[in-house]
This record gives structure tokens, C-alpha cells and sequence, in this order.
């Protein structure tokens, strides 16, 4: 049997993988689900070490700094994980034989574009976390040539924290919010970035994949606004909160988010035979959890 490793096993993600692996959803795979307590991804001889013990086929790493605001300040910490995590990882993934997946973000993309971003288009971090980011997959494919980049938006579950839960949260305490309009996008429910994962390693063991080397998009279908986000949560959850739309200018935060960050996913489907569901039907299945 075929071990998967999974970092970052207690994040978003992560948590997403272990609900599918205890359904077997890939009956043919040991899945070893580590997070910083198990395997510290930041050093290079621990993680050497583990993979010469436990002889892995993939690593999908879902490991991330993602305070996208704290990293404008903590710089070392952002690298420390966001860059130097990943080189450790493919540098045992190359010595080893392991194919690397790795999840990346839309915030590698420039906010100078109104259509959508396909894998080939120019990258132009405008925070400090997204390149951090970035400079994560660059190295990645320097290391290791058996390596696959999911670049993701707005990824959102019934685990940890995100937007979701906060829109909920607040919406509890009070009648009225204000919410970003101008930056446009797709939320990514981490349960179906998690089954496309794991499809595209099926398709690569039945040999219907195109190879274990590039950069792909996965978010779900269709377009919104943070503004459209949150009006839908709270129209699924039937909950009394009027939503006002506002300015990216009028909530200023220390990271520069992109007004743009539409994902095309076109390859992903053709390459991979990935189905994709529409934003607002994974909304609903997300908020039936919570």
C-alpha cells in the first residue's frame, strides 16, 4: 500500500483530507497526516528523516503561513514556513522518489488584470505573504522536477477560521455590516479542493494524468464579490443582517489584497477530468456542517 503524506493535517484543508480519508475515499493509499507537532517542516535533517522512515509516493503540502496581515511585519516567520517549509519538503520529495503537491494562492497574481488568470500569466505579489508564497513554488520546481502547483482563492471550511465563520460570528452579535465590494473572486470550499487533490493522484495512478509537473487553478465555479459572499451566507442561513457594501479604501489593512483575482480553471478540468461545483451549492453543504 502507497503512503500520502499530508502536512498541515490540522489546517482547513488538512482537516478536509483526514474526513475523506476516513470514508476510504482512496482505498489503495495509507494516509500519514502530520502537523508541526509530528513533523516540524522548517527543519531540513527532521524532515530527511521522516521520509527515509516512512517511504512516501505523495506529499500534499498543505502547510501555510497564511496571516496575510501579520506578515507584513513578521517577515522571518512568513519565509520561515512559506518558503524555506516547502524547499525542505522538496528536497526530500526529489531525494526519495515522492511526487510533491503543493498549495499555493491567487495572491501571487499583479491587480492590473480583469480577466481570468490562467497558469502562464505574469506574477507580481502585492503583499508580503504572497510572495513568500511565491517564492515557495519557485522553489519547489527548482528542487524537484515530480511537483504540482494548486494555486487556490478564498478557501473557506467547516474547520478553523475564515470568513465564513467570522461573517457568522458577527452576524450573531449584530444587525447591520459592512463588507468589501471591489475585489472580485470565487470562494474555494476546502472539501472539493481537497477530493480534486486526491482525484488528480487517482488520475495519476490509473494513468489518465498528463504527469506530475506544473502549475494548476482550482477554485469553485462562478464570480462574487466579499459583498456577494456575505449577503449569500446569510441568505442560506435565513439570518436577519443587512449587509452594506463598502470601498476597498474605507478598511485598510496592511497587506494590499488584489481587487481582481478570478481563477481559470480550465486546465485542471481538461488535464485532470476535475468536476467543479458552483460556489454557492458547496456554501450551502458548508453551512449545513456548522
Amino acid at each position: 500500500m502507497k503512503n500520502i503524506l499530508v502536512t498541515g493535517s490540522k489546517g482547513q484543508v488538512g482537516s478536509e483530507l483526514q474526513q475523506l480519508a476516513s470514508i476510504n475515499y482512496l482505498g489503495s493509499f495509507q494516509f500519514i497526516f502530520s502537523d508541526a507537532d509530528e513533523l516540524d517542516i522548517c527543519n531540513a535533517d527532521e524532515v530527511l528523516t521522516f521520509f527515509e522512515k516512512q517511504r512516501i509516493a505523495y506529499c500534499i503540502n498543505c502547510a501555510a503561513y497564511t496571516a496575510v496581515d501579520k506578515a507584513e511585519s513578521d517577515n522571518e516567520n512568513a519565509i520561515k514556513v512559506n518558503v524555506i517549509g516547502v524547499e525542505n519538503l522538496a528536497r526530500a520529495c526529489n531525494i526519495y522518489g515522492t511526487k510533491f503537491l503543493h498549495i499555493s494562492t491567487d495572491y501571487v497574481y499583479h491587480n492590473h488584470q480583469n480577466t481570468p488568470f490562467v497558469e502562464t500569466d505574469e506574477t507580481n505579489p502585492q503583499s508580503f505573504y504572497g510572495l513568500t508564497k511565491l517564492q515557495g513554488e519557485h522553489k519547489a520546481f527548482e528542487i524537484c522536477e515530480q511537483t504540482i502547483v494548486v494555486r487556490s482563492s478564498w478557501v473557506y471550511s467547516s474547520f478553523g477560521n475564515n470568513f465564513v465563520k467570522t461573517m457568522l460570528k458577527l452576524g450573531a452579535e449584530r444587525p447591520e455590516l459592512k463588507v468589501i465590494f471591489d475585489q472580485i473572486g470565487t470562494p474555494t470550499y476546502a472539501a472539493d479542493l481537497a477530493q480534486a487533490m486526491l482525484d488528480m493522484i487517482a488520475a495519476q495512478e490509473s494513468g489518465k494524468g498528463p504527469g506530475w509537473n506544473g502549475i494548476y487553478h482550482y477554485s469553485n465555479e462562478g464570480v462574487c464579490s466579499w459583498y456577494d459572499f456575505a449577503v449569500s451566507i446569510f441568505e442560506i442561513r435565513d439570518l436577519s443582517v443587512k449587509v452594506f457594501p463598502i470601498e476597498t479604501k474605507e478598511y485598510p489593512t496592511p497587506a494590499r489584497r488584489p481587487h481582481f483575482s478570478l481563477l481559470n480553471k480550465a486546465k485542471i478540468k481538461s488535464e485532470f477530468g476535475i468536476s467543479i461545483p458552483y460556489w454557492r451549492d458547496s456554501l450551502k453543504k458548508c453551512l449545513e456542517l456548522l
